[in-house]
């Protein structure tokens, strides 16, 4: 079994809570914002969500941030940059990019859950320049392989 080491970073005398899997089968857990006041994001404004989290990935993973699909299809917050990337050599606190993409302000509360974490094993290849093989699809692009 994978660990991830994980550490609460102290703010005014207080813990973030730690991530959690919602149910038996998820996949990502959710983070939670670590704040010490509401936080309004006006229609089109970006902000970074602190966690009070710092973590140590298991080597040869990382840590993708994703987006929770109900702030998203109920709110239109979603994460400003798609997905983030957390390296497995980062050591500092995780930060939330938000962006609301609604029509109305949104206020984000200590303690909600804005986004989803999802550990991945990943490889590190040694390029090497070569030719490349040839395939029946060959050098076709997006849509060369019809709609349907």
């Amino acid at each position: 079994m994978h660990q991830l080491k994980i550490m609460r970073l102290p703010r005014q005398g207080r813990l973030a809570p730690l991530p959690r899997y919602q149910t038996e089968g998820a996949a990502a857990m959710d983070l939670c914002a670590f704040l010490e006041e509401p936080l309004t994001l006006a229609p089109g404004q970006r902000a970074l969500v602190p966690t009070g989290l710092a973590i140590e990935l298991p080597p040869l993973c990382a840590g993708l941030v994703l987006a929770r699909s109900g702030l998203a299809s109920r709110a239109g917050v979603a994460l400003s940059n798609g997905v983030g990337l957390i390296d497995p050599d980062y050591r500092g606190e995780l930060l939330v990019a938000l962006e609301n993409r609604g029509q109305e302000p949104f206020t984000v509360r200590d303690g909600d859950r804005v986004a989803q974490l999802l550990l991945t094993p990943f490889v590190r290849p040694q390029l090497c320049e070569d030719e490349l093989s040839e395939t029946a699809r060959g050098t076709g692009g997006i849509g060369s392989t019809g709609v349907r």
